[in-house]
């Protein structure tokens, strides 16, 4: 049975240094937590919890890790795979990482050394510390909203390449010529992908996407107000913009109107993911609605089968999504 001194031997450092990377007790570098949890994925070390006391009692424990539980797009995700997990009995333990890859590994390892019976999970980005503990481990996992492309275990996303296509076909509907985009992290997949099937639309119908109106960010509303604060400042027009999220697409109108310029009069905005503030705001905001509620239950039931030995019958469960026609994008006059 592999011990902490095990663990230690292949970083190359002393026991206690795992004890406080496992532990959370003290500070240590980052190249130090690397080593130690590279270490600890590459023997699947699990210390026992029972004798300190910390393993959970209950039998029927699911874990869930989201990237930001601010975020109103990981306020549904909660909201509905609580709902979900409740009417089958599950019990749910949420983590939220904040962004951050040490908590995001710190959590993960938490819940596979405790007696959990499965995991759902949205990764920070492709560039993270859980992909070796998760395809290591015998717990049943499921993965929503962030997939990779050669994902190793069950997961549940949505067409985010289609979002793309769908969002550069209305803003052409709308007689929009010249594109602007304002993206998340192209270290994160899905904003890839929704970029990709974005410019590849625009390039059917014969326009180019200029490099120069493709700002990339985090998906929250600075980078909106950022977005399109570079497009002014250096000169770049366009008639047409879409923000990966309604978070993105908010920050991007409120620029626009403090700069004198209207929505959707001169500039059709839209958004992403249909999130309950992009029809209270004004203007409501255009967007590419996620079906959140359909995919939460999809992976509550993956992993509730999952935990009873039983097949999943699709590994990739993917959903399309739904164009919403709000105020911010009208036809051009």
């Amino acid at each position: 049975m592999t011990s902490l001194k095990d663990v230690a031997t292949i970083a190359g450092v002393s026991p206690s240094t795992v004890s406080r990377v496992i532990n959370g007790t003290m500070y240590v570098t980052d190249e130090t937590r690397r080593r130690v949890e590279e270490a600890i994925a590459t023997v699947n070390y699990r210390p026992n919890l029972l004798a300190q006391s910390l393993r959970l009692k209950a039998t029927r424990n699911i874990g869930l890790l989201v990237p930001e539980i601010a975020h109103p797009s990981f306020n549904l995700v909660i909201k509905y795979i609580e709902e979900s997990a409740f009417k089958r009995g599950l019990n749910l333990l949420i983590f939220n990482t904040h962004n951050n890859h040490g908590r995001e590994a710190n959590a993960m390892d938490l819940l596979l050394r405790q007696r959990i019976n499965g995991i759902i999970f949205s990764r920070i980005s492709d560039e993270n510390h859980v992909i070796n503990m998760s395809r290591s481990s015998d717990i049943p996992m499921v993965v929503i909203d962030r997939s990779l492309h050669d994902e190793k275990i069950p997961n549940v996303i949505l067409d985010n390449y289609l979002a793309g296509v769908m969002a550069a076909e209305h803003l052409l509907a709308c007689g929009c010529k010249k594109m602007a985009t304002i993206t998340g992290s192209f270290k994160i997949g899905l904003a890839r992908e929704r970029f990709q099937g974005f410019r590849d639309t625009l390039e059917k119908h014969g326009l180019q996407l200029d490099r120069d109106l493709v700002y990339e960010g985090e998906f929250n509303f600075e980078n909106g107000v950022a977005g399109v604060t570079h497009f002014l400042e250096t000169g770049y027009s366009f008639d047409g913009l879409w923000g990966q999220n309604d978070m993105i697409a908010a920050g991007a109108i409120g620029t626009l109107v403090r700069h004198g310029i209207k929505v959707p009069e001169d500039v059709s905005v839209m958004g992403m993911d249909d999130v309950q503030f992009a029809r209270m705001y004004c203007p409501s905001i255009s967007t590419i609605a996620q079906p959140y509620k359909e995919m939460c239950e999809k992976a509550v039931e993956c992993i509730d089968k999952l935990t009873k030995d039983e097949e999943v019958e699709q590994f990739q469960v993917l959903y399309p999504p739904k164009l919403v026609v709000r105020e911010s994008t009208a036809e051009k006059s």
